[in-house]
This record gives structure tokens, C-alpha cells and sequence, in this order.
């Protein structure tokens, strides 16, 4: 063969190697909240599988986890996520305001408002129940220690919180300055405040400090899961809010790195059968009406209220309670 042939197959191959490299290469970062952990090691493991027999192409995800909120902060100041997956919409919001990276109605680019699944909060207290812990009133007794992450930097500290602001709200007839003395006696009770709801579960359940646990649902249910109900108990309090944490696509950043087709599909498969079914198996409840029947039998009936109805909208909630010099800070960092 004439050296000019050898040369066209040498660049040939070469250009296929690339041409490989560059394919194998895709890859997308989801930023999300300390307690998905479980479920994102699940779910990427199937969308990796069905993207590549979809496309043909081996792709990898990254992913990252953290305090919702400081996990929003790192997106703003510049960490390149693909996706958020986040525990509350203002930590998204807070996206666009301060990056405009998202566009102000992100929400409104998949089902349900942006969340393919919801959750609610709960009480988990060691096997037998030694402290006689049965609703939110029980945490504000003076020989009960609670642990919660701190709302000021966790999606699901803050969900906490207003799960007993509504409690208090709806027990004291809307008296807010009520309310307010519950919390403050719940908050003084706290001996600690972790960074991110993880590292306040891992505080209770891994170190063994406190009486009660203020807990994501999933969380209670991996706990039992690992650790058995001969250590742990979930105790339904008599209300409980609504949890509708939510998911985007960070534009300006999928269009810098060629990503929006991976990124895009990899929120939309929440939505599938396949990711429902995982999702309800990570002990989320899934929205998919049929995956939902499938596993009504794990999810204990709660009254469950929202957001709205006793702290307004998330911009109101964070702005009246968490933002610096609110509510929260009244209560607990002044107290």
C-alpha cells in the first residue's frame, strides 16, 4: 500500500478515536439536596442504561449533595450543573434572581409545578419510644432533645420548621404570636444544628444524640430499612406539610456544554414509569397515579397541609422567617 494510503487510514482511525472519545465523554452534573443520595445512585444507574440503548452513547453523570440551600449558592457562584434537583422552589428561584442562569418561569417546564415527586415530614424516635413522643406538642417539653439541620442553609430544616409553625398555626387558632413562643421553646430544645438534613439524621442515628429526629419521610424509612425497628420508630404527628421539592434544567449552562438533550431527558424520565418506580422505592411518593396505587400500602395516610396555607408563598415564607434578622433568627440565634 502507497504511503498516501497508509497516511488516509492512520487519520481515518485517528479521527474515529476522537470522534469515541468525545462520545464517551458527555457528561451531566446534577446538584442536589443532602437526603437523595439513595435514589439518585438508583436512578442514574437507569438512565444511563436507557439513554445509552435509546442513543448508543455511554454517558456519565455526576453528582453532588449538600444543604439545599448552600447547594443553590454553589450553582450562583458558578459551579457548571446541568440540573438542579433541589428540596424547595425559593432555593431555585434564588437561581434566577442572583444568576439568571433559569429562567423566572423554570416551574412551569414540567409536570406538577417541576416536581415529579413529593414527601412530607415526620418523627423518628428511638425503639420503644422512651421519651412518649405522639405529636409536635412533645418536642417543646423541657426533657426532650431535638435534632433538625439548620434553616438557614437546609431545604429540609426549612420544611421542618414550617411543618411546626402550621402545626402551632392550626393548634393556637392562627395566633402567630403564639406560634412563634412554640417555636421558640422547639428551637431551644435543639442542641445542635446541622448544615444539612443528612448530617442531622447521621447525628441522631449514627451517634445517638437526641430524643427525636424532625425527619424527612424517606429518611425515617431508610433508617428502619438499615437499622431495623428494633432500633428506630417512625411516629406520625397529626399534621404534617406537604413537600414538593423540584427539578431544572440549568439552561445557560446545557447550552455551554452541549448537554440539553441529556439534561432535558434526565428530568423528564423522573416523570416515567421506570423513574416513579424507583423513585417510591427510594420511599419518595411518586405523582404517576398508577406507580402511586402500586405503593399506596407504604405510605401511612398524614393530614397534610401546604406551604401556602400557613406561611404564604415560598417568597413570603423565606423573606417573613428565614431570611437574616427573621422570625428564625429571632428565635434561635438571639435567644
Amino acid at each position: 500500500m502507497k504511503f498516501s494510503a497508509w497516511l488516509s487510514v492512520i487519520l481515518f482511525s485517528i479521527s474515529l478515536i476522537d470522534i469515541n472519545s468525545a462520545w464517551a465523554e458527555r457528561a451531566i452534573l446534577n446538584i442536589s439536596y443532602d437526603p437523595t443520595r439513595e435514589l439518585y445512585q438508583q436512578f442514574n444507574r437507569a438512565f444511563t442504561h436507557h439513554w445509552q440503548e435509546k442513543t448508543g452513547e455511554k454517558i456519565t453523570i455526576r453528582q453532588s449533595h449538600g444543604g439545599s440551600g448552600k447547594q443553590a449558592r454553589t450553582i450562583i457562584d458558578g459551579i457548571p450543573a446541568d440540573v438542579a434537583t433541589l428540596a424547595l422552589a425559593y432555593d431555585i428561584d434564588a437561581i434566577h434572581e442572583h444568576s439568571r442562569l433559569i429562567p423566572a418561569d423554570w416551574q412551569q417546564h414540567l409536570p406538577n409545578n417541576s416536581s415529579p415527586y413529593t414527601s412530607t415530614i415526620v418523627l423518628l424516635v428511638r425503639a420503644g419510644n422512651p421519651k412518649k413522643i405522639q405529636d409536635w406538642d412533645d418536642l417543646i417539653k423541657p426533657d426532650i432533645a431535638v435534632m433538625t439541620a439548620n434553616p438557614k442553609t437546609s431545604g429540609g430544616a426549612r420544611w421542618n420548621y414550617l411543618a411546626a409553625w402550621g402545626f402551632a398555626i392550626k393548634q393556637y387558632g392562627g395566633d402567630e404570636s403564639k406560634a412563634r413562643e412554640f417555636l421558640t421553646r422547639l428551637y431551644k430544645n435543639t442542641p445542635v444544628l446541622d448544615s444539612g438534613a443528612r448530617g442531622s439524621a447521621i447525628n441522631f442515628i449514627q451517634r445517638g444524640i437526641g430524643d427525636v429526629l424532625i425527619s424527612w419521610e424517606n429518611e425515617a424509612f431508610l433508617a428502619l430499612q438499615e437499622y431495623g425497628h428494633d432500633q428506630f420508630e417512625i411516629v406520625l404527628p397529626s399534621v404534617s406539610i406537604l413537600t414538593e421539592p423540584p427539578v431544572t434544567t440549568i439552561d445557560k449552562n446545557i447550552d455551554k456544554h452541549g448537554t440539553r438533550d441529556i439534561a432535558q431527558a434526565y428530568l423528564e424520565y423522573l416523570y416515567s414509569k421506570q423513574g416513579q418506580e424507583i423513585i417510591a422505592r427510594a420511599f419518595y411518593r411518586p405523582s404517576h397515579s398508577e406507580i402511586a396505587k402500586k405503593y399506596a400500602h407504604q405510605f401511612p395516610a398524614i393530614n397534610l397541609f401546604t406551604v401556602n396555607e400557613v406561611a404564604g408563598n415560598w417568597q413570603r415564607a423565606q423573606r417573613i422567617h428565614f431570611s437574616d434578622g427573621g422570625i428564625f433568627d429571632q428565635i434561635y440565634i438571639y435567644q
